[in-house]
């Protein structure tokens, strides 16, 4: 009796053994499956926020793509609309030259004699300052300013000095110089108060002193503009500004 029931608790040991087995394996079986499930989702999680991450960069880069474009075309239109008002002051320049001569003549000479300029050669005084305002037309301002400078100090009583002078503060403009153009500009307003570029000399300095962060001088130079040539075309250009600040 006592073999077989050895061999009973044996058999019965073994079962069991063999049942634990099963049920380790199962366990097992369903941790990796857990963790596999786990380990997927963060997987899509992380592919997602990296997807989203990507679609963001791509609209912010087409953004910065757009408003480049949109500067790029405002400083062309910004250039353009500095060389139109360019334009426009050369040619009006070259018409009031025409008039100007003749009066200056009739002034100084009632019987209309052509009166003697300081260099005593109007015809190259008048040379000297188309090559100046040539070179500014060109765009080569740093000679433009070279060449109005010399003819401001070679011809200072020359019925073109004040017009020289005037070119003079654009062609330190035009270089982003600020100072320089405030302080040729000056010239014009005090020196050569009674000329036609005198307003306009009092509106350059504003636009200089307002670009420099001088708020409160441009006001002044405009304010100064509007009071002392209340109908010159460049007082009303005064008054808009002044409303706008």
């Amino acid at each position: 009796m006592r073999p077989v029931r050895i061999a009973l608790l044996l058999a019965a040991l073994g079962a069991a053994q063999a049942q634990a087995g099963v049920f380790d394996d199962d366990e097992a079986r369903r941790q990796i499956a857990d963790h596999r499930t786990k380990t997927e989702a963060r997987f899509d999680q992380q592919a997602k926020a990296q997807l989203d991450l990507s679609t963001q960069i791509q609209r912010q880069a087409e953004e910065i793509a757009r408003l480049r474009g949109q500067i790029e075309t405002l400083s062309y239109e910004l250039e353009t609309a500095k060389k139109r008002q360019q334009d426009f002051y050369l040619d009006l320049d070259t018409r009031l030259r025409k008039f100007e001569a003749p009066a200056s003549a009739m002034a100084d000479d009632p019987s209309g004699a052509a009166p003697a300029t300081a260099s005593g050669d109007p015809a190259k005084e008048s040379q000297e300052y188309e090559a100046a305002l040539n070179q500014f037309k060109a765009g080569k301002y740093k000679d433009a300013a070279a060449g109005f400078a010399a003819f401001v100090q070679k011809y200072p009583a020359s019925s073109l000095a004040p017009n020289a002078q005037y070119w003079l503060g654009n062609a330190w403009y035009a270089q982003r110089d600020c100072k320089r153009a405030i302080e040729a500009q000056s010239v014009v307003t005090t020196k050569y108060a009674d000329s036609p570029k005198a307003p306009d000399a009092w509106l350059a300095m504003a636009t200089c002193q307002q670009e420099m962060g001088s708020a409160g001088a441009a006001r002044r130079s405009l304010e100064s503009l509007i009071a002392k040539y209340p109908s010159a075309p460049a007082a009303e250009t005064a008054r808009e500004r002044l409303k706008k600040k």
